[in-house]
């Protein structure tokens, strides 16, 4: 086939009210002429249309035609219509640089600000990236009712070596600001993660059932005590998952199951799970938590899967000991590689999310960790952090806009 011969490449700009049919109005003019779409993209922002295509002219194609037809129809609507001759050598420029990595940036809040998008924007910009698009995922970027939910994302283009160092200028900015700002690499992953996988307590559930069984028992002090170290990584968790479960031995059982009916949900999580399953997610909790309240959990959500430790009761008492295996940090990664394998998918399909020093390991292994109101060495080493909103944040992560569920999840 012979090549094709062009005569101008040529960038057109379309700007005003937005009505129903104006770009195939528009796109057939292009089309009666043989012009050839090389690029188009197109926003509505208040019901006002922005349209920009480049195309080409074929030779023996007139240029001055073509663009009085097209100026002629937006001004039969009352759109602004700019041309612009771009030069070969642009042309080829931006063809060069369709090679560039691609990156997805997020910003989410209660409210997001134009101190926010500035700051963010400016960081893409020192670090040599391009923004290629802004879409707005929430209702609303200042909402009226609180609490409530806002999302920007932005599609960015560049250098990939600028990433870590972009990552560390995001991470920055984010705790000044009281936001979350999260980046991922735009793949064929991105959309298509199909498990999300949960620790339990502080993450789905609002506190430590450990800490609330060893208030009972009269030694909350000396659990939480070692609960917080060794969430901060300061202490081994077999180790000190064994003695905290020690000094609840004798408890009754019937006062450790009164407490699920105590702890509540974290903020958003039914919300987040009912969406999840809405659109075919399979979910999992691995938790270092206990069987009894995990199961509880699985049986109120409708979570596919759980594994957590089992509270050994005898004769109507705790006996201070846990059934193993003990399932700590290694044992929650070789658990999710287990459950990726099983459902047949790549580990990059995978979400973790967590908020303790034994989630890292399982954090680090899914396509996508997310440290969740997590403790600083968590947030650290996680890949994305979120602490601004609820759980139901992280549906903005996979690239769900509100707008879409509207008619179909309840509110968050």
């Amino acid at each position: 086939m012979p090549a094709r011969t062009i005569t101008k490449a040529v960038l057109l700009h379309i700007s005003g009210p937005d009505a129903p049919g104006l770009t195939a109005e528009l796109t057939a003019i292009l089309a009666r002429n043989n012009a050839c779409i090389l690029d188009i993209g197109q926003a509505v922002v208040h019901e006002t249309l922005a349209l920009g295509m480049l195309f080409e002219v074929p030779a023996g194609g007139s240029l001055a035609s073509l663009r009085s037809a097209l100026l002629n129809r937006a001004r039969a609507h009352g759109l602004n219509a700019r041309f612009k001759v771009i030069p070969r050598q642009a042309v080829d420029h931006w063809v060069h640089g369709l090679r560039h990595d691609h990156f997805i940036v997020t910003v989410l809040g209660r409210t997001i600000t134009a101190e926010h998008l500035a700051r963010v924007s400016s960081i893409v910009s020192a670090h040599g990236m391009n923004i290629d698009r802004i879409d707005r995922l929430s209702g609303r970027l200042a909402p009226e009712d609180e609490p409530a939910n806002a999302c920007v994302e932005l599609a960015v283009s560049g250098d990939a070596s600028r990433e870590l160092s972009m990552r560390a200028d995001f991470l920055r900015t984010a705790q000044e600001l009281s936001v979350d700002i999260a980046i991922q690499r735009e793949s064929i992953f991105r959309r298509n993660r199909r498990l999300f996988a949960f620790d339990m307590d502080s993450t789905l559930i609002q506190g430590e059932v450990i800490d609330e069984l060893a208030k009972m028992a009269g030694v909350g002090d000396q659990v939480v005590r070692i609960t917080e170290a060794a969430m901060r990584g300061e202490l081994d968790f077999d180790e000190s998952f064994t003695r905290r479960v020690a000094l609840l031995k004798g408890l009754p059982s019937a006062r450790v199951f009164s407490l699920l009916e105590t702890i509540p949900l974290a903020d958003g999580a039914a919300r987040l799970i009912e969406t999840l399953r809405l659109l075919g997610y399979k979910t999992a909790i691995l938790s270092g938590g206990f069987t009894f309240f995990a199961r509880s959990l699985q049986k109120r959500l409708g979570i596919d899967t759980v594994h957590a430790n089992e509270l050994e009761i005898k004769n109507g008492e705790v006996t201070g000991r846990i059934i193993p295996p003990i399932v700590n940090g290694a044992r929650k990664a070789a658990l999710l590689a287990e459950l990726a394998r099983s459902e047949g998918i790549s580990l990059e399909q995978v979400v973790a999310v967590g908020d303790g020093a034994n989630d890292i390991p399982m954090l680090n292994l899914a396509g996508m960790g997310i440290a969740y109101r997590a403790k600083p060495l968590v947030r650290e080493r996680a890949g994305h952090s979120i602490s601004s909103l609820g759980l139901d944040g992280l549906l903005y992560l996979v690239g769900v806009r509100d707008r879409d569920l509207q008619t179909h999840t309840t509110k968050p």
